[in-house]
């Protein structure tokens, strides 16, 4: 089954807003067997609207809109779409309650343009908007199905997960096969590479399916398959899995949707491990990635951002040796990753203690390039792990692949841990 999604709205046209709606939508249709063939975004404007739309119909089977149906003069989707197919506009009377409480509760006065948030095209199911005012829609019409939802990405969301696709696997999908995923997520590899490992399994896929997307510094895969019932799929998939894992052992490191940095709090906070961290060039990033992990007060010891040299040498005692004079390495070094991956672990007492140190540009530092950087693992009772990085891309991009590198060595490290000393029921 085709789809396509048509995000309405003259500020996405501006590039004043991403339409970050349509790689959701890609991203869910797909979860359950609707392919996204095309996307298309257009501005406040009925006729052009009602082209996309006449468009649309053309070509597929699924149309899904985004935006346009706020309380404005410039919110025309259900007007277009109405106009389109022939059908008139009524207010829906519990969305209509619910806008009207909306305003009571605030004891604020309701104005008149609010009503067309309630409004729906006849013949159609709505759609109940928990989060904010505009009720969305969902009908066929001449065997194409139609999905109307709000912009704002927080309404939109629990909109289609919890209301369309219900209405859409009852309507549009009841003699369609279903479609199972799983998600592997992948670190310390690029998806270039991990494509390039993987080249054989993906050139032979038929069913399941292999499909890799690339994120700063990570890599996810989805499997997918096409199966009459959960369990079948389920075995489909775990082959597929074992394969890949088979050859990527060192990299797969979840088979569900978990951000890395989630995998390693939670672990260590079962095994009562402690962590601390010295950053220079990242700035604490690190440290950011870890604390916005609930829980990660029981495992985080704390960390020192140590920019200037000064602060090296006096909050973690960075010899003077290392960091000046023509023969010092200098702060861009293994020796000062070293030094301040065993000196914040030291100082804070902690199991592990991380480090970064070097160039995130834009220029160049100490005569070194950007993109120059070395990261520090500590471990009590082991010997200290220095590893370089030359990375490419803006200061961000270098800052952020940094992080990511620091945690991919953490995890092989707690990996090799579990391994010595296994927690019982951990899926680390």
């Amino acid at each position: 089954m085709r789809a396509e999604i048509i995000a309405v709205g003259t500020e996405l046209l501006l590039g004043q807003i991403v339409n970050s709606n349509a790689q959701f939508l890609s991203i869910e249709l797909a979860a359950i067997g609707i392919d996204v063939y095309f996307q298309t975004v257009v501005g406040d404007n009925s006729s052009r609207l009602q082209q996309a739309i006449e468009i649309a119909q053309s070509r597929a089977d699924v149309i899904i809109f985004t935006g346009g149906i706020g309380p404005t003069e410039d919110d025309l989707t259900k007007d277009a779409l109405a106009a389109s197919l022939g059908r008139t506009l009524h207010i829906d009377r519990l969305a209509m309650d619910h806008v009207q409480r909306f305003f009571d509760d605030r004891k604020i006065v309701m104005t008149e343009n609010n009503r067309k948030q309630a409004l729906i095209i006849e013949g159609t199911t709505p759609l109940p908007n928990e989060i904010g005012l505009a009720v969305g829609i969902a009908f066929e019409h001449e065997k194409k199905y139609y999905i109307v939802l709000p912009g704002p990405p927080r309404e939109m969301k629990p909109m289609f997960v919890d209301k369309a696709v219900p209405w859409l696997q009852q309507h549009a999908l009841t003699n369609e096969t279903p479609l199972y995923s799983k998600m592997l997520k992948f670190a310390g590899i690029g998806e270039s590479l991990l494509e390039d490992k993987l080249i054989e399994l993906i050139r032979s896929q038929t069913d399941p399916t292999i499909a890799p997307y690339a994120k700063e510094g990570e890599v996810t895969v989805r499997i997918s398959t096409k199966a009459p019932s959960e369990h079948e799929a389920t075995k489909k998939l775990e082959i597929l899995e074992q394969q890949i894992k088979e050859i990527l052992p060192e990299h797969l490191y979840a088979n569900i949707d978990v951000p890395l940095e989630q995998l390693i709090v939670d672990w260590m906070a079962d095994a009562g491990l402690t962590l601390s961290a010295a950053e220079s060039c990242t700035g604490g990033l690190l440290m950011e990635s870890i604390t916005n992990i609930p829980g990660s007060a029981s495992m985080f010891a704390g960390g020192i951002v140590c920019y200037s040299n000064d602060l090296k040498k006096k909050l973690l005692n960075a010899p003077s040796a290392y960091l000046e004079g023509p023969n010092a390495p200098g702060a861009v070094s293994r020796e000062v990753a070293e030094v301040l991956a065993d000196q914040v672990r030291m100082i804070a007492d902690s199991d592990f203690g991380l480090s970064v140190t070097g160039v995130a540009g834009p220029g160049y530092s100490e005569r070194k390039p950007v993109g120059l950087v070395f990261i520090g693992l500590a471990e009590r009772g082991r010997k200290t792990e220095v590893y370089e990085l030359n990375l490419k891309g803006t200061r961000e991009n270098i800052r952020l692949r940094t992080v990511k590198a620091l945690l991919y060595r953490l995890w092989r490290r707690l990996e090799e841990r579990k391994v010595e000393t296994p927690l019982e029921g951990s899926d680390l």
